[in-house]
């Protein structure tokens, strides 16, 4: 898998040169997953394609959303509900120029955190220990979750609250169908957005396996 996960990089824009440090992530999680309940996954194979492949498909529209920053220079990046840092682990390191705040509610899973940026050497990332209704306002550029929980109305008032003026939302999600009905519960809240494909290398044959969208908030002109 090492050398197939390495040259996948490249679709996303990413330097090939990087995969190690991709690859010592996923051991880590894998190590600590049965003490942690980090991810669903049993195999350092299985979290490359299944979690961080997953977090870096969204890499090329993260980098359009980050050029409409304050500062695109430096661009600040919320991951709510990191867990075990995903996605917010691996686009740190595809974006070693922004800085990246993990938030989570989990004092052990933010000790799996603080340890991995250690390990990993990454100087663009910080852990906060809060729920996501005691995170900084309007702090940030963009504000991504995956695997998080379900857009509903007392979610979304919390996410809406987070992003900087003229900042965005960026939920990894999977099937339209379940978007589409997610969505329909919160147009008031939420009456612009997007969801653009994504394609994950290695996932599967069957279509609602490998489906997989990016849910921007508000909706953006790329």
């Amino acid at each position: 898998m090492n050398g197939t996960f390495a040259g996948s990089l490249s679709a996303f824009g990413i330097d090939e040169e990087k995969a190690t440090l991709f690859e010592k992530y996923a051991a880590e999680l894998n190590l600590f997953n049965s003490a942690y309940d980090l991810v669903g996954a049993d195999s350092v194979d299985d979290i490359l394609t299944k979690h961080i492949l997953d977090s870096l498909a969204a890499v090329p529209l993260i980098k359009q959303l980050m050029a409409k920053a304050e500062n695109p220079a430096k661009p600040r990046i919320a991951d709510v509900g990191s867990g075990g840092g995903l996605p917010g682990i691996p686009l740190a390191i595809a974006f070693p120029n922004a800085h990246f705040t993990l938030i989570e509610r989990m004092s052990k899973r933010c000790t799996f955190l603080e340890n991995c940026i250690l390990t990993l050497g990454l100087k663009n990332v910080e852990v906060l220990n809060t729920e996501a209704e005691k995170a900084p306002q309007k702090a940030f550029d963009i504000v991504v979750f995956r695997a998080f929980r379900p857009l509903d109305e007392k979610m979304t008032k919390t996410l809406l609250k987070l992003p900087a003026e003229g900042g965005y939302i960026a939920a990894y999600k999977a099937r339209m169908d379940k978007i589409n009905a997610e969505m329909s519960g919160i147009t008031k809240l939420v009456p612009s957005w997007c969801a653009k494909s994504l394609e994950v290398p290695f996932l599967g044959t069957g279509k609602e396996e490998r489906e997989r969208n990016l849910v921007i908030i508000p909706e953006s002109d790329f």
